[in-house]
């Protein structure tokens, strides 16, 4: 079966969305607030943190009309945008289609958190020592986090291409 251009950039989305729903649910029933669960010793843990903000908490002060402005009118712009962007854009290469489809649906997951419950849900944490650690994310912070990498990858080495010829 071959899927059309767009077609597969929507179920991709649209997985994106699925995955990170579901293992927030999943955390939701399962994991206590404040409770963290040792997966890997300290280096990776759960827990079920609800972050009222942006990345790492950032935001979480604001009064309630920038938080509407900054945390849900400005992304949902964006993400209509990159939607858009994503569609129409045929000279795409294909990972940099994945990657940006990767963004839309993770950021759209997010949205969608802020919007039916207020707060994201996040879970995972990893820890190798009081320097080398992260904030608490969830799934759809990974899907941004490699889009952005992927995307990042894909234009260096498209200008490294460039450079060459």
């Amino acid at each position: 079966m071959n899927l059309s251009r767009n077609s597969g950039v929507i179920l991709l989305i649209i997985f994106n969305i699925a995955i990170d729903q579901i293992s927030k649910i999943i955390v939701r029933r399962s994991i206590d607030p404040r409770e963290r669960i040792e997966v890997i010793g300290e280096f990776f843990q759960m827990m079920n943190v609800e972050n009222t903000g942006a990345f790492l908490g950032m935001g979480s002060d604001m009064n309630p009309t920038l938080k509407l402005i900054f945390l849900l009118i400005l992304p949902v712009g964006v993400l209509g945008y990159l939607i858009y962007y994503i569609i129409t854009n045929k000279t795409l290469d294909r990972l940099s289609l994945i990657a940006l489809s990767c963004i839309a649906g993770g950021g759209i997951a997010n949205v969608f958190d802020r919007i039916a419950f207020g707060s994201v849900t996040d879970f995972f944490y990893l820890y190798l020592n009081d320097t080398l650690r992260t904030g608490v994310f969830n799934v759809a912070d990974m899907s941004v986090t490699f889009g952005m990498i992927a995307l990042l990858f894909t234009t260096f080495f498209a200008n490294k291409k460039k450079q060459t010829l």
